[in-house]
C-alpha cells in the first residue's frame, strides 16, 4: 500500500515538473494589468477575513457586554466599528493599487 501511494505521488510529481508550461520575463514597464488585480484581490480580501474575524469577535463581546450592563452600548459599538474599518481600508488600498499605472 504504502508503494502505491510512493509510486502515485512520484508520477504526480513527474507530470508536475515535466508537463508545465514555460514561463517567460516580462519587461520592465510592461506589466500586465493582471497582476493588479491580483494584488488588489488579495488586500481586499484578506482586509474583509480579517474585519470578519474582528466584527464576529468584537460584536459578540459587545452583545455579551450589553445584556449585563446597558451602559456600555457605545463604546462597544465603537469597537465593532473600528473593526469594520479594517475592511474599508482594504477597499481603499485595492483602489489605489488599482489606480496606480503598470
Amino acid at each position: 500500500m504504502k508503494r502505491r501511494i510512493f509510486l502515485a505521488i512520484l508520477a504526480g510529481m513527474f507530470l508536475m515538473f515535466f508537463t508545465a508550461t514555460p514561463v517567460f520575463a516580462v519587461t520592465p514597464g510592461a506589466a500586465s494589468n493582471g497582476s493588479q488585480f491580483l494584488a488588489a484581490a488579495i488586500a481586499f480580501g484578506l482586509a474583509a477575513f480579517g474585519a470578519g474575524i474582528g466584527v464576529g469577535t468584537s460584536g459578540s463581546a459587545a452583545i455579551a457586554a450589553v445584556t449585563e450592563k446597558a451602559e456600555v452600548r457605545t463604546t462597544a459599538l465603537i469597537f465593532v466599528v473600528l473593526a469594520e474599518a479594517i475592511a474599508i481600508y482594504g477597499f481603499a488600498i485595492a483602489f489605489i493599487i488599482l489606480g496606480t499605472p503598470g
